[in-house]
C-alpha cells in the first residue's frame, strides 16, 4: 500500500499576523465531479487573503488551513463531468470563493466552471494576478454600472488591484475617467487611461471632481459620503466594501443611487477578459512576485495599503 500523495502549501495553524504563514506538506487534493486538478504555477494575493488570515473575513473551520483563491496553472487530471478542459490546458480563475480553496499550494482541485483558458500570449503571473480584480472590476463596470461611451467615471483607489483594472475597463468602454491615487502613482494611473488623477492624501476629491455619472469605490469606509458629493443627481456609486445602515439616508440626501459588488467565481466572465489581457489592451501591474515561502512577506506588503497593482506567489 502506497502513501497518499502530498504537496507543498503555505498554511496557517491559527489566526494571527503574517508570521503564522508557513510552508508545510499537506495531502494533495483529488478532483471531484465537475472538477479538474490544477498544477498551480502562480497564485494571486488579495486583501481577502490577509483579512481571512487575521480572522476578519472567511472563517476557517479547521486548521491547518490553506488560503488563496486566485490561481493560474496547468490541468493535470480531470474529474467526472469536467468536460470543459483537458489535461495539459493552461487555466486561471478565482476558485471556490467564498469557501476555502487552497490556492497557496502546488495543486488545487477546482470546479471547471470557475476557470478560463489562458491564451498562449498570456503568462501565468499575469493570469493569476488578474483573476479576482478582473472579475470584481468587470462586475462593477459592466454589470452594475453598464458604463458607456461618453460617461464620466471616477475610480477611487485607481492604482490598487481592482482600481487599476476598473480604470482600464472604463476607458475601454469609452468613458472619461478620473481616479484617485497617491502622488507617486499618478503617472501609472494616467498610463492606464485616466485623464485626471487626484492625490487623495492632499486634496479633497469633491473639490476637484464634479458631476460624474459613476463612482467605482474600491476603498469604502469613511470616504463613501465624500464620494457621493462628486456624483451628478441620479448618479451611481458602485462600492466593493458592502452595504452599511447609514448608506440609505446618505444616498437619499445626495439624490444618488448605489450598487454593491460581491465577487464570485465566473469562468465565463474570465473568458471575455482573457483576450483583452493577451492582446495587451488590459494590463495587470505586478508590483512583486515572491516564492511560496514568501507568503508572509506578501501579506505584510499588502497590509500596508500602498500596493501598485498586484502581488503574486510563484508556486511552480
Amino acid at each position: 500500500m502506497t502513501d497518499s500523495p502530498t504537496m507543498h502549501a503555505a498554511v496557517i495553524d491559527a489566526y494571527g499576523p503574517p508570521e503564522v504563514l508557513r510552508v508545510a506538506r499537506v495531502p494533495r487534493p483529488e478532483p471531484g465531479d465537475g472538477e479538474v486538478l490544477v498544477r498551480v504555477r502562480a497564485a494571486g494575493v488579495n486583501a481577502i487573503d490577509w483579512l481571512s488570515r487575521a480572522g476578519h473575513a472567511v472563517r476557517v473551520a479547521r486548521f491547518p488551513a490553506v488560503l488563496g483563491w486566485d490561481i493560474a496553472g496547468t490541468v493535470v487530471e480531470t474529474g467526472p463531468g469536467a468536460g470543459r478542459f483537458a489535461v495539459g490546458d493552461r487555466v486561471f480563475g478565482t476558485v471556490g470563493f467564498p469557501r476555502l480553496a487552497g490556492g497557496y499550494a502546488e495543486y488545487v482541485a477546482a470546479a471547471a466552471d470557475d476557470l478560463a483558458e489562458i491564451p498562449d500570449r498570456l503568462d501565468d503571473r499575469t493570469a493569476a494576478g488578474a483573476a479576482m480584480p478582473a472579475l470584481t472590476a468587470w462586475e462593477s463596470v459592466h454589470l452594475h454600472a453598464d458604463i458607456t461611451e461618453g460617461q464620466r467615471v471616477l475610480v477611487h483607489g485607481g492604482a490598487g488591484g481592482v482600481g487599476h483594472v476598473a480604470v482600464q475597463l472604463a476607458a475601454l468602454a469609452g468613458a472619461e475617467v478620473s481616479a484617485t491615487a497617491s502622488a507617486h502613482n499618478h503617472d501609472f494611473v494616467t498610463s492606464l487611461g485616466a485623464r485626471q488623477v487626484v492625490d487623495y492624501t492632499k486634496e479633497r476629491v469633491e473639490d476637484l471632481v464634479k458631476d460624474v455619472d459613476v463612482v467605482i469605490d474600491t476603498r469604502g469606509g469613511p470616504d463613501f459620503e465624500q464620494l457621493l458629493a462628486t456624483l451628478r443627481p441620479g448618479g451611481l456609486i458602485v462600492t466593493l466594501k458592502g452595504e452599511r445602515p447609514d448608506h440609505t439616508p446618505l444616498l437619499r440626501k445626495h439624490g444618488v443611487r448605489a450598487a454593491y459588488t460581491y465577487v464570485a467565481p465566473d469562468g465565463t466572465a474570465l473568458d471575455r477578459v482573457a483576450p483583452l489581457l493577451a492582446e495587451g489592451r488590459l494590463r495587470i501591474g505586478i508590483q512583486q512576485a515572491l516564492p511560496l515561502d514568501g507568503a508572509a512577506e506578501a501579506h505584510r506588503i499588502g497590509e500596508t495599503g500602498h500596493v501598485r497593482g498586484r502581488i503574486v506567489l510563484d508556486v511552480g
